[in-house]
């Protein structure tokens, strides 16, 4: 058996269309929308709509963690489209759909896959055909094998559509309860699995996330969410903990076989 593992596609539907070449199953672990490239500037949803050289303003308020200035800079870009008479979620959500309809049309059969943190979960249904299932805090047998799915990512200052609380996605977590895979967008809560080498900052990971393997002990944990990780993979216990990589950036599916 052969599957395939993406997460953070962020708009890559030229490689996520071969992602599943020679797989038995393509798995997906969100983030499929690109709403700012913190590598390339010009592209993403927030560069259409207020330019390059913005992008490149909020990319370094954002890594500088002055989340406040960044905020305002937002606030006032916002403002500036609003009075043309361009409300913001319309505006936003065709923007997504576009990306939606191309990266969807992309996947292969089977698809399985759960939300990132920059995913908007309502849209999924009409964009989700025959052979995807999308999982969220639910279980799927895949070759014998038993995978977990808990989508999305816990609260932050950068406010990103699909953050919930962590009493919620530890409810979502225990739901999925003993897996041979636990497949989430998020790492576990371990520090080396969390910072960001680039960003220079750590992400949110989640502790009942890590509660469970260690209790658990599936044998992969696998995960994206953080672009440039200080550790790729850790084992804990008898889990092998895997950040599955930036797909927008590599094109390249990480490979379970058993």
């Amino acid at each position: 058996m052969r599957v395939h593992v993406v997460s953070d596609v962020h708009g890559n539907s030229r490689d996520l269309a071969t992602a599943g070449d020679g797989a038995d199953a393509l798995v997906c672990l969100g983030d499929l929308v690109l709403f700012l490239d913190y590598a390339d500037h010009s592209r993403g949803i927030f560069p259409d709509l207020f330019g390059a050289a913005n992008a490149a303003a909020l990319v370094e308020l954002r890594t500088d963690r002055r989340f406040d200035e960044a905020r305002a800079l937002g606030r006032r870009l916002w403002g500036e489209l609003d009075r043309t008479g361009a409300g913001r979620e319309s505006v936003i959500e065709a923007a997504v759909r576009r990306q939606y309809a191309e990266l969807f049309a992309a996947f292969p059969t089977p698809t399985y896959a759960t939300y990132g943190n920059v995913d908007i979960p309502r849209l999924w249904p009409e964009y989700a055909g025959d052979g995807i299932t999308v999982l969220d805090g639910q279980r799927v047998e895949i070759g014998g094998r038993v995978f977990g799915f808990v989508g999305g990512g816990l609260t932050t200052p950068m406010r990103t559509p699909y953050e919930i609380s962590d009493e919620e996605y530890a409810a979502k977590i225990e739901a999925v309860g003993e897996v041979d895979v636990l497949c989430t967008h998020i790492p576990p809560d371990v520090p080396e699995l969390c910072y960001d080498t680039v960003a220079r900052r750590f992400e949110r990971g989640s502790a009942a996330l890590l509660h469970a393997i260690r209790t658990t002990r599936p044998r992969y944990s696998l995960f994206g969410h953080v672009h440039q990780p200080l550790a790729r993979r850790v084992r804990l216990g008898a889990t092998e903990c895997v950040n599955v990589g930036h797909f927008n950036a590599t094109g390249t599916p990480y490979v379970l076989e058993w």
